[in-house]
Formats: C-alpha cells, sequence, structure tokens
C-alpha cells in the first residue's frame, strides 16, 4: 500500500507532528534518553527508512517515523553533529490529505515492527566486525549503545553453535542460553549440555550456572580474583574471554589448592602471634562442624610499666579523637578516618590489658576461612576430642558441680539414661501445653515480658522463648531524635507492673500476671515485643515479608514517631542538602540563596524548618516538609529500595547545583 505514496524531499525544519500518530499521548517515548540509539544510528548511516507523512496547514505532519522525526531534531539542535540543519532534506511518502485510514497506518507501521531476536543482533554484530572491518567501538556508536552492551552480546558468539541452535527453536530458553557464555570453553558447555540434557529435557539458567562452577573459577569471583596471581605462576589454565572479567580458571582443583594454602599461612601466621597449639585451614565455613568446637576467651591482666604507659598515651589520644569527631564541620570522610582510628586503639588497649591463659593456649587453636571474599580467622577454639578430654579431667579430679556425692545406697543412672529419660518428660509436657493452650499462652506470654521488663536471671529458663531487649547502637545517641523516645517511655508509664515483683517468688508473680486484664496483657506484650524487635533499616522483603507488610499497617508515617533534626542533617554533604531543600521541598528559591551560605547555616535553616515549618510555606510546601524523610526510612508504599545505600552521585544540573 505504501508504494503508491508519492515520494518527497521535505526539510526538517518543515516536519511537525501528526494529531493521528499513535505514539502521540506517550511524549516519553520521543525523549532523548529514549531515541539516542536511533540518533546515533541515523548519524552514521542516515535516514534508512523514510517518513509517512500528510500535509496539514502547510505543514508536513509526521504520521508513522515520530521517533526518527524526534531524532532528527536532536541531531539539528546538537551542533556538533554536522550536515544537519534545519534545512537539511530527508526523504518522505506523502498520505493524499483525504486519506481516511491514518489511524490505521499508523498503528500498522509500529506494531509490525517486531523487536529483533537477540541471536539475530549478535549475528548482525559479527557480520559487521567479520565483513565490514567494524569494531565493538564503531558499531557501538552507530547504534547508541555502550561498548559494554556490544561486546556482551558479541559473546554469544563463544557459545557453543549447538546450544545457540537449541535457543533458536525455542528447545532451551534465552536466558538459558545466556549461561552458557559463563565458561568461555564451547567443549565445556557441549559437555554440559549433553550431560544436563540427559538427565532433564528442561534445563534451567541456574542448573547451568551451578553444573559450570565445577569446571572453573572465574576471575572476576571473589576466590578467582585472590588465586589469580599464583594460579598463573604455577600454570594454571586460563580460559579467555571476550570481556575479561568472564575469563575463567579452569583448574578448579588448583585453585582450591592456592586458596587452602593461603588460609593456612594465615592461620599460622595468627596462632605465631598469639601463641595457640594449632592452625589449620577451611575453605568453606561448616556451620554445623563449627558448631562442635569449643572457644576460650582472654581474661584480664596487670599490665606492666611499658604497657601501662602504652594505656596511658591511648586514653589521651583517645579523648583528642572523640572532641574532634564532635565537630559539626567534619566532612564524612574524615569522620570515618577517625572513627576507625579509634576503632583501632581501642582495640589496642584491650589486648594491652586481657590475655588468654597457659591452659587454653595450649588446647586452642586458629581457623582460617574464606568468607564474604576475605579471610576470616576464628581465634580461640577448641576442638571437639579435646574438650571432652578437659571435661574427663574435671570429672577425675573432683565434682564439677559443687553438689555431694550420693550415699552408696542411692541409685544412680547414668547419664545417658538420664538424657533420654529428660527427653522423654519433655515430651510428654509439650503435649499436656498443646492440650491446654489458654495457660500456655499466660506462661509464654509471661516468659517473654518478665525477660524484658524483669531483672537478674530469667524466672522461666525452661520455656527456650529468646526475648531480650535489643540494644540499638547510634554514631551519636545524645543527638538522636527523642521523638520515638518519648513515645515508649510514655508507654511506659502506663504498664501495669504490680505483677513484677523481685521479692516474690515466680509462681506468686505468674499467679498476679494471669490475674491481669486482658487488655493489660496485650500492653504489655505490645512493649516487650517493641522493645526485642531488630533494626529494620535493610528489612529483606522477601524473607522477613512479614515484618514489612506489619511496619507498613502500623507505621504508614514514620514522621508520626521521627522528626528530621540538626544532627541528622550534619551529616549531609551541603550539595544534598541544597538538592532537597530545592528538589524534594519545593524551596527551590530558598535552596538558591542559601548556596552562598555555609553548611553550619544550611543545617540550622533545615533543624528550623522541621521543628516547625514556617508560616510562609505554601500548602504544597508544608505538605513536603511534613511528609519527607529519607527514602530508605520510608514505609507507606514501599516505593523505594530499603537496601540500597546512600551513595555519592555526581552532582545535577541545574540552578541549585551551581550555586553549590
Amino acid at each position: 500500500m505504501t508504494a503508491s505514496f508519492k515520494p518527497v524531499s521535505v526539510a526538517i525544519g518543515d516536519l511537525t507532528a501528526h494529531p493521528a500518530n499513535v505514539r502521540s499521548n506517550s511524549p516519553e517515548t520521543y525523549d532523548p534518553e529514549n531515541i539516542a540509539h536511533l540518533k546515533a544510528s541515523i548519524a552514521v548511516l542516515g535516514l534508512l527508512q523514510p517518513l509517512l507523512v500528510q500535509k496539514i496547514d502547510g505543514k508536513y505532519a509526521v504520521l508513522a517515523g515520530g521517533r526518527r522525526h524526534a531524532a532528527l531534531k536532536e541531531l539539528v539542535a546538537d551542533q556538533s553533529e554536522k550536515g544537519f540543519t534545519a534545512t537539511t532534506k530527508i526523504d518522505c511518502r506523502v498520505v493524499p490529505e483525504d486519506c481516511e485510514v491514518t489511524t490505521a497506518l499508523s498503528l500498522a507501521e509500529n506494531i509490525t515492527q517486531a523487536p529483533m531476536n537477540a541471536i539475530d543482533e549478535f549475528e548482525a554484530f559479527a557480520r559487521m566486525m567479520e565483513v565490514d572491518g567494524q569494531t565493538p567501538e564503531t558499531i557501538a556508536k552507530t547504534f547508541g549503545t555502550t561498548i559494554a552492551a556490544v561486546k556482551g552480546r558479541l559473546r554469544y558468539g563463544l557459545i557453543h553453535p549447538d546450544i545457540r541452535a537449541a535457543a533458536r527453536a525455542k528447545t532451551i530458553t534465552l536466558d538459558t542460553m545466556k549461561a552458557f557464555a559463563e565458561h568461555p570453553s564451547q567443549e565445556v558447555q557441549k559437555e554440559v549440555y549433553e550431560a544436563l540434557t540427559k538427565e532433564d529435557s528442561y534445563l534451567q539458567a541456574y542448573t547451568v550456572r551451578q553444573a559450570l562452577k565445577s569446571r572453573g573459577v572465574q576471575v572476576s569471583d571473589d576466590i578467582g580474583a585472590f588465586v589469580r596471581e599464583d594460579y598463573e605462576a604455577r600454570g594454571g589454565a586460563v580460559a579467555a574471554d571476550l570481556l575479561e572479567e568472564h575469563s575463567v580458571l579452569e583448574d578448579a582443583a588448583l585453585v582450591e589448592t592456592i586458596l587452602r594454602e593461603k588460609l593456612g599461612a594465615a592461620a599460622e601466621e595468627a596462632r605465631a602471634k598469639l601463641g595457640f597449639a594449632w592452625a589449620d585451614a577451611m575453605v568453606r565455613y561448616d556451620y554445623a562442624t563449627m558448631a562442635d568446637f569449643g572457644r576460650v576467651y582472654p581474661g584480664p591482666i596487670e599490665p606492666d610499666e611499658e604497657a601501662q604507659k602504652r594505656i596511658d598515651e591511648i586514653t589521651t589520644e583517645l579523648e583528642q579523637l572523640q572532641l574532634e569527631m564532635e565537630d559539626e564541620g567534619l566532612e564524612d570522610e574524615a569522620y570515618n578516618a577517625l572513627y576507625e582510628r579509634v576503632d583501632a586503639l581501642e582495640d589496642e588497649a584491650r589486648d594491652l590489658q586481657e590475655a588468654y591463659s597457659a591452659d587454653d593456649l595450649a588446647r586452642a587453636g586458629v581457623i582460617a576461612s574464606w568468607s564474604s571474599g576475605q579471610i576470616t580467622l576464628h581465634i580461640g577454639l577448641v576442638r571437639p576430642e579435646d574438650t571432652a578430654k578437659a571435661e574427663n579431667t574435671r570429672g577425675a579430679s573432683g565434682n564439677a558441680t559443687g553438689e555431694e556425692a550420693p550415699d552408696a545406697g542411692e541409685i544412680s543412672y547414668p547419664a545417658s539414661l538420664a538424657e533420654d529419660l529428660k527427653t522423654e518428660r519433655a515430651m510428654a509436657l509439650g503435649a499436656a501445653m498443646a492440650l491446654h493452650p489458654e495457660a500456655t499462652l499466660d506462661l509464654t506470654l509471661f516468659k517473654l515480658v518478665s525477660d524484658v521488663l524483669g531483672t537478674g536471671m530469667a524466672v522461666t529458663q525452661a520455656i527456650r522463648v529468646e526475648a531480650r531487649k535489643e540494644y540499638r547502637n547510634h554514631a551519636k545517641m545524645d543527638e538522636i531524635d527523642a521523638t520515638s523516645l518519648e513515645q515508649v517511655a510514655a508507654a511506659h508509664d502506663t504498664l501495669d507492673l504490680s505483677w513484677l515483683n523481685d521479692t516474690r517468688a515466680p509462681a506468686d508473680q505468674f499467679a498476679a500476671f494471669r490475674a491481669l486484664k486482658p487488655g493489660e496483657k496485650a500492653k504489655l506484650v505490645a512493649y516487650a515485643t517493641a522493645s526485642t524487635t531488630q533494626s529494620c533499616f535493610a528489612r529483606d522483603r522477601q524473607r522477613d515479608s512479614l515484618m514489612h507488610d506489619f511496619e507498613i499497617e502500623i507505621m504508614p508515617d514514620i514522621r508520626v514517631h521521627w522528626t528530621p533534626n540538626a544532627a541528622l542533617f550534619n551529616r549531609f554533604k551541603k550539595a544534598w542538602l541544597l538538592k532537597i531543600l530545592g528538589d524534594d521541598l519545593g524551596l527551590a528559591q530558598e535552596a538558591v540563596t542559601l548556596a552562598s551560605s555555609s553548611k553550619k547555616e544550611i543545617v540550622a535553616f533545615c533543624d528550623k524548618l522541621f521543628a516547625e515549618p514556617f508560616a510562609t510555606l505554601t500548602d504544597a510546601q508544608r505538605a513536603a516538609v511534613a511528609a519527607w524523610c529519607p527514602p530508605m526510612m520510608q514505609t507507606a508504599g514501599g516505593a523505594c529500595d530499603e537496601t540500597a545505600p546512600i551513595t555519592e552521585t555526581s552532582e545535577p544540573d541545574g540552578e541549585v547545583a551551581q550555586a553549590a
């Protein structure tokens, strides 16, 4: 049908948007970032497909090809691109003015152009390199994308042809095919592919990646980077990849050998320094195995004259560092450096005042393991067999419990029998508790509340309900916002604690607790649970979805319980504060005015603003101030990524940033 439309050359400046263009209601389609690759392609190759236009009021309205039109306008505006001006003419086809199917024409062009298959893109890029002599750099420039993106597509060439054929035939998914590219050796890929397809006709990308891990270690993996230099020095084979980070150390056994040697050396160094009896290495930390180990700890010692002199020096330096850290004008980097120095000095002072006993040193040791991309040292461990020997020694030398030895006429149960009887009694008790839910609920609540609100040893140690106050750390506890603390204190004052009397027997306390009204019990439990709840700043929504939903339900607006204050703002960079004022709160003029002020003055302004919003604020500004908090602290809507750390970004363009 388009063949009957008359060809015509039209100046870029004479083109305008057509009201019937189906993309006209989605202006984001024409945003510069969305047409960057199209702009790059036209700049290098020219306009490959004519625009479909219709003459309206003396202008040529673009009916189909709006994104190409937008890219052309960008090229005209970009003065660095020569050859594109408002008078530059481009090829078009003219739709008659009396055409009645203009919308259908626009829709047809947009929905009939299917995106290229990823494998087709790879093959096209490969031909451009092999036939046209292109490079990843020139291909990226032509299509307005990154060199890494082009190389990523070209990596499909590393995948065995049979596996690519399976993806094209949709025997496996594209994601599964891409997983094979994580190992550069096509022979290894084919072996893994054949082995897995024998076991299961449906392959998953995860299964492929796990299988390939046994065939080598990527150099970008933390272990690969750690051992690579030694690995290559020993002649270990490396399967090179188009992208260096995907190259693979093929000899997995050699990788593990080198890693174990490095761990062993680190453990031995720590053993020699501390004077322990043995050192060992554990490539992968095994919680089940480590649970069987005992542990010894250093005890207090009286420092000698030289050590005491050093302790006094450390104390003096710590006092000076504390004064420096209280400087409100201190930059984050400088503050963090001081904080690290304080940690190091405190560790040194502790080492001068503590030491392991000779007996502990003679039986304990060090294990080095690989964890989170680094060597982790586990100090003062006692092997299970040594723990047993020590217990037997104590048993042979006397009664370790301090109780009197039983009379000869009393029955002395073997330890194994006693343990079995305890287990059976616990099972019977559990059944009875399950059959008496009301009493058991009271007991559980009593345990929870008394462990949090009581003092001394827990009075219900037989129940394994972990309930302890959560001690929350803060860099400057004296400057923390007091709103929530005051609310918690007020809640505590309303609790009925008449039952909690340490002078009474636990059974009497429990009886008084059970006599409380249900509403009073609920308040006690709420307070106790709140006191034991851990920090939710980085709540994992996948594994802890219940708490995430619960937080949204009971705390849709965190500002009811928390108010930003000077202590918070003082830890922000000046540019951040100006951006918050201008972008988040709508106080652009104030931000420009304050840009020439000191950070201290800006902090004071923000502190007053949030303590009591100014009467001069508009309704929108007042609402923004009332709702603002750092994104990772928000709960309502869950729009932000709570796990994302605060990172310093490049300064934004605009009046505020320039003024800053």
